[in-house]
């Protein structure tokens, strides 16, 4: 049976994006972005604080990490507890042995229940983005609008006494969003958010409310997909971060363009001590790159690529309007 020619007749289908939300352009014809100093590759890493709540309603979706067996799964609640309560120690420690700064995706529930590693991450002065009220609370097709703005709000309220310089950047939870994602985030006042991973550098994302920049947080090198889900060993980890970490050096610097390295940690996976070792290795290969390697806070990465994005009062003068999902809400 053939498919339906009306299948494919609908308002937005032309050459490129059959959206509004991002103009669509390949990495290799865009103007270069120059990173200070004339250094060719930036560093962004990010570490996700999350709690997983023992009676997880699955909600829309379960995000990976959830509970699976029958309630109370204490075995692996107690496992994303033990990243919380030990692992980010640990991996706050080897950042501070190899003199790199990372950001902390954080939960706001986590600012609840674990307040002691939020005044440690605070005292550092690392940017600190949302990430969600927890891991239970993701955002998807059908949400309703007023839940989803209230969650944003809880969680940024949450996480501001922590963050004293605002909370500019928004990771949700399981990078989940819903069709009004980006519009609440915008309009709550945030200027950047890594929900998706469609590129390499941050790019212009339009809402209602003005523009987001998108900065990028690849899945394909984050520690949980690697270890946790493709079942890699912790060495092939290792391996492919300090891969990604040449190529992209000797690419930046063949083409004179800069180029961005982004990599997700959750202390609950690499913070075990049998793994803790292979991120120290790929920290100190970022180490040894330090005279080519600008390692900055996700904020100024997006400021540096965008400086007329990276802002955190909403504007509501642009023309894009949200688009409807085609299938419809769900039930």
């Amino acid at each position: 049976m053939s498919l339906d020619p009306r299948f494919l007749q609908y308002p937005q289908r032309r050459h490129g994006m059959d959206h509004d939300r991002y103009a669509w352009s390949m990495l290799e014809t865009r103007a270069p972005i120059a990173w200070p100093d004339g250094r060719p590759l930036a560093l962004w890493i990010n570490v996700c604080l999350e709690h997983f709540p023992l009676d997880a309603k699955g909600e829309g979706f379960k995000a990976h990490g959830s509970m699976t067996m029958p309630y109370p799964d204490l075995r692996h609640y107690t496992l994303r507890d033990y990243g919380n309560r030990v692992g980010v120690h640990r991996v706050l420690q080897a950042l501070a042995d190899h003199g790199l700064q990372a950001s902390f995706a954080v939960n706001g529930e986590v600012a609840v229940r674990y307040p002691s590693p939020l005044r440690r991450i605070a005292a550092t002065g690392a940017e600190i983005l949302g990430h969600g009220w927890n891991m239970d609370h993701v955002h998807f097709g059908g949400l309703d609008a007023a839940r989803e703005r209230r969650w944003i709000a809880d969680t940024l309220a949450a996480l501001s006494p922590y963050a004293p310089g605002g909370i500019r950047g928004w990771l949700s939870p399981a990078r989940s969003q819903s069709s009004h994602t980006p519009e609440l985030l915008r309009e709550a006042g945030l200027g950047w958010c890594s929900d998706w991973v469609n590129d390499e550098l941050p790019y212009r994302f339009e809402t209602a409310h003005g523009p987001l920049a998108t900065l990028p947080l690849p899945l394909e090198l984050e520690d949980r997909f690697v270890i946790g889900e493709n079942l890699h060993a912790e060495s092939e980890w290792a391996d492919q971060c300090i891969d990604a970490a040449d190529f992209l050096h000797d690419e930046a610097r063949a083409l004179g363009a800069g180029r961005l390295l982004a990599l997700n940690l959750h202390p609950w996976v690499i913070g075990q001590p049998h793994r803790i070792r292979h991120l120290e290795r790929v920290l100190a290969h970022f180490a040894s790159m330090r005279h080519a390697l600008w390692n900055a806070a996700p904020s100024a990465i997006a400021s540096r690529a965008h400086p007329a994005l990276a802002i955190m009062r909403p504007e509501r003068t642009l023309p894009y309007r949200a688009q409807a999902p085609r299938s419809g809400p769900l039930p």
